[in-house]
């Protein structure tokens, strides 16, 4: 089931988010244990990762005994490629804490076999006993990761074909449609759904009815975010623009 949280504003929500994640890292580092976490990309995630940096600068929460998994990568972009997830995450989190470099999994967006890299990475999340908390969006589409409709919830990560709408809306950091990849590798739907808790962030007006389709709708492949109301533990963080369609 979905439980919902409302917020203010992006802030408190960062905040509350990183709290759960602080507490969770401390908690099981104590015990000698890592903390697996799935990562989301985008203008979404930007205050929760800036206050992850500030828990990490101004309280030192270590970040040492944690391993991560994104859910995406474009298609044919490299790490040193601007718009690509990798340059992302290093920008915007990684470079700024103190996580073992080997510790970050991203889909390879220049592998030469896209089916091994995406079978390689689901026995990587495996290897580690599997996620604990994954952080998601939500798209207009009712994407999550990229599996855009139609996504079975038995999907694994794989390649797939990115919708118009999704490249249109993506377009604003290319700077023009054209330059926006066809195509992406994504966590499945199911691969999502086996992490042990879910915290999906949503703000805006923009995103009350994709957040009213998820939340109302009957689970299926139209709506991949409508597989998240099978989940034993998923929050979604709304302001009340995101949650006004309720």
């Amino acid at each position: 089931m979905i439980s919902t949280r409302l917020h203010p504003d992006k802030q408190t929500a960062a905040q509350a988010i990183a709290g759960e994640i602080a507490d969770l890292i401390e908690i099981r580092s104590k015990s000698g244990k890592t903390t697996v976490l799935g990562l989301a990309t985008g203008s979404t995630p930007l205050p929760l990762y800036a206050e992850l940096i500030r828990l990490h600068r101004a309280e030192k929460l270590s970040f040492r005994s944690v391993i991560t998994f994104n859910l995406d990568e474009y298609a044919g972009l490299g790490p040193s490629h601007p718009q690509s997830y990798r340059f992302f995450m290093e920008e915007n989190l990684f470079r700024h804490l103190d996580i073992p470099a080997g510790n970050i999994h991203i889909p390879d967006g220049l592998s030469k076999d896209a089916a091994k890299n995406c079978a390689d990475y689901e026995a990587a999340i495996r290897a580690v006993g599997g996620i604990d908390l994954q952080i998601l969006g939500i798209g207009r589409t009712g994407h999550i990761g990229f599996n855009e409709p139609p996504s079975a919830a038995d999907t694994r990560t794989r390649w797939v074909h990115l919708d118009e709408v999704t490249r249109r809306d993506n377009s604003v950091f290319f700077g023009d449609l054209a330059q926006v990849p066809q195509g992406a590798l994504t966590m499945g739907v199911a691969t999502i759904l086996e992490a042990r808790r879910v915290e999906l962030i949503a703000f805006g007006e923009a995103k009350a009815d994709i957040v009213h389709r998820a939340m109302k709708e009957a689970p299926s492949a139209a709506c991949p975010a409508t597989w998240l109301q099978q989940h034993p533990r998923c929050t979604f963080h709304l302001d009340a623009a995101a949650a006004k369609a309720l």
